[in-house]
Protein backbone atom coordinates (compact mmCIF):
# COMPACT_ATOMS: atom_id res chain seq x y z
CA UNK A 1 0.00 0.00 0.00
CA UNK A 2 2.51 2.45 1.12
CA UNK A 3 4.78 1.18 -2.07
CA UNK A 4 1.65 2.42 -4.02
CA UNK A 5 1.37 5.59 -2.37
CA UNK A 6 4.69 6.77 -3.22
CA UNK A 7 5.63 4.91 -6.36
CA UNK A 8 2.99 6.44 -8.77
CA UNK A 9 3.20 9.92 -7.73
CA UNK A 10 6.92 9.51 -8.87
CA UNK A 11 6.53 7.92 -11.77
CA UNK A 12 3.88 10.41 -13.12
CA UNK A 13 6.01 13.13 -12.49
CA UNK A 14 8.48 11.45 -14.27
CA UNK A 15 6.47 10.24 -17.19
CA UNK A 16 5.89 13.69 -17.30
CA UNK A 17 9.38 15.07 -17.46
CA UNK A 18 10.89 12.82 -19.81
CA UNK A 19 8.19 13.35 -22.87
CA UNK A 20 10.49 17.01 -22.97
CA UNK A 21 13.82 14.76 -22.51
CA UNK A 22 16.23 13.63 -24.69
CA UNK A 23 16.38 9.89 -25.13
CA UNK A 24 19.62 9.62 -23.02
CA UNK A 25 17.13 11.46 -20.23
CA UNK A 26 14.54 9.42 -20.56
CA UNK A 27 17.05 6.48 -20.01
CA UNK A 28 18.81 7.39 -17.12
CA UNK A 29 15.06 9.10 -15.55
CA UNK A 30 14.05 5.03 -16.52
CA UNK A 31 16.50 4.00 -14.20
CA UNK A 32 16.58 5.94 -11.25
CA UNK A 33 12.51 5.04 -11.70
CA UNK A 34 13.28 1.64 -11.32
CA UNK A 35 16.06 2.11 -8.90
CA UNK A 36 13.54 3.44 -6.54
CA UNK A 37 11.00 1.17 -7.11
CA UNK A 38 13.51 -1.36 -6.11
CA UNK A 39 14.53 0.02 -3.04
CA UNK A 40 11.01 0.45 -2.00
CA UNK A 41 10.67 -2.96 -3.02
CA UNK A 42 13.19 -4.68 -0.90
CA UNK A 43 12.89 -2.51 2.01
CA UNK A 44 9.39 -3.35 2.24
CA UNK A 45 10.50 -6.97 1.67
CA UNK A 46 12.63 -6.56 4.81
CA UNK A 47 10.13 -5.07 6.92
CA UNK A 48 7.78 -8.05 6.57
CA UNK A 49 10.47 -10.02 6.72
CA UNK A 50 11.81 -8.68 10.16
CA UNK A 51 7.65 -8.33 10.94
CA UNK A 52 7.51 -11.97 10.38
CA UNK A 53 10.09 -13.23 12.83
CA UNK A 54 8.94 -10.54 15.29
CA UNK A 55 5.84 -12.67 15.60
CA UNK A 56 7.22 -15.82 15.61
CA UNK A 57 9.44 -14.89 17.74
CA UNK A 58 6.32 -14.17 20.28
CA UNK A 59 4.36 -17.35 19.39
CA UNK A 60 7.53 -19.33 20.65
CA UNK A 61 7.83 -17.49 23.66
CA UNK A 62 3.86 -17.37 24.04
CA UNK A 63 4.05 -21.16 23.32
CA UNK A 64 6.69 -21.57 26.10
CA UNK A 65 4.96 -19.55 28.67
CA UNK A 66 1.70 -21.71 28.23
CA UNK A 67 3.59 -24.77 28.75
CA UNK A 68 5.14 -23.53 32.09
CA UNK A 69 1.66 -22.41 33.35
CA UNK A 70 0.33 -25.74 31.95
CA UNK A 71 3.19 -27.77 34.00
CA UNK A 72 3.18 -25.77 37.30
CA UNK A 73 -1.05 -25.77 37.70
CA UNK A 74 -0.26 -29.98 37.17
CA UNK A 75 2.36 -30.37 39.89
CA UNK A 76 -0.69 -27.40 42.07
CA UNK A 77 -2.77 -30.33 41.09
CA UNK A 78 -0.56 -33.33 42.27
CA UNK A 79 -0.05 -31.26 45.23
CA UNK A 80 -3.53 -30.74 46.44
CA UNK A 81 -4.82 -34.23 45.68
CA UNK A 82 -1.76 -35.49 47.99
CA UNK A 83 -2.60 -33.27 50.36
CA UNK A 84 -6.21 -33.82 50.37
CA UNK A 85 -4.77 -37.83 50.83
CA UNK A 86 -2.94 -37.19 53.99
CA UNK A 87 -5.68 -35.31 55.55
CA UNK A 88 -8.41 -38.31 54.76
CA UNK A 89 -5.57 -40.76 55.95
CA UNK A 90 -5.30 -38.56 59.27
CA UNK A 91 -8.83 -38.48 59.32
CA UNK A 92 -9.50 -41.94 59.12
CA UNK A 93 -7.11 -42.53 62.18
CA UNK A 94 -8.66 -40.02 64.02
CA UNK A 95 -11.57 -41.79 63.70
CA UNK A 96 -10.33 -45.24 64.18
CA UNK A 97 -9.17 -43.74 67.78
CA UNK A 98 -12.07 -42.30 68.43
CA UNK A 99 -14.11 -45.25 67.97
CA UNK A 100 -11.42 -47.31 70.01
CA UNK A 101 -11.36 -44.64 72.74
CA UNK A 102 -15.49 -45.31 72.88
CA UNK A 103 -14.87 -48.49 72.87
CA UNK A 104 -12.73 -48.46 76.17
CA UNK A 105 -15.07 -45.96 77.67
CA UNK A 106 -18.15 -48.62 77.27
CA UNK A 107 -16.10 -51.49 78.53
CA UNK A 108 -15.00 -49.09 81.72
CA UNK A 109 -18.88 -48.48 82.43
CA UNK A 110 -19.39 -52.09 81.99
CA UNK A 111 -17.13 -53.39 84.59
Amino acid sequence: MTKSIILVPMLAIAAAGMSACSEKAQSDASAAANSIAGDVNETARKARDDTDAALGAAEVRMDNFGNSVDAKADRLTDDADRAAQRIGDKADRAADRAGAAARDIGNEIDN
